[in-house]
């Protein structure tokens, strides 16, 4: 019996996330009106309006030029692109990308298959984000 212990795999991407801007867009009069959320950014649309005319004091509106690096666009923070897996079989796309790529198991999978998933990913070397997610067991007390 030969014990095999697996790499701890990492990104091959080292290039660091910058976000330009983290907070959310606030929505224009969201503190007049306790229906409205601060964060449900709307586009002001009135002919008046000092927002939408850009009015200096006026609150940021969104733009192209909040735009993330196309180089760490939707790369997470452990380095990996998100890739969504709803059997095993979809696993064996990221056979040769697993240094690019990690796997992420769809919120509707049985925890049957889940382990299953789990059990190949490990085999072929792939990172699975959520990999505990469901497979916890509840004691009875």
């Amino acid at each position: 019996y030969i014990s095999i212990k697996m790499a701890k795999l990492t990104s091959v991407n080292k290039t660091k996330i910058v976000k330009k801007r983290t907070k959310s867009f606030e929505r224009h009069h969201y503190q007049r009106f306790k229906r409205l959320a601060s964060t449900s950014w709307r586009k002001q649309k009135g002919i008046d309006s000092r927002v939408r005319r850009r009015f200096k004091g006026t609150i940021p509106q969104p733009s192209i030029g909040y735009g993330s690096d196309k180089a760490t666009r939707n790369l997470l923070p452990n380095g990996f692109y998100k890739f969504l897996v709803h059997n095993p079989k979809e696993l064996e796309m990221l056979m040769m990308h697993n240094r690019k790529y990690c796997a992420e198991i769809a919120h509707n999978v049985s925890s049957k298959t889940r382990k299953v998933i789990v059990e190949r990913a490990n085999q072929l070397n792939i990172k699975v984000t959520n990999a505990i997610a469901k497979l916890r067991v509840e004691e009875n007390a």
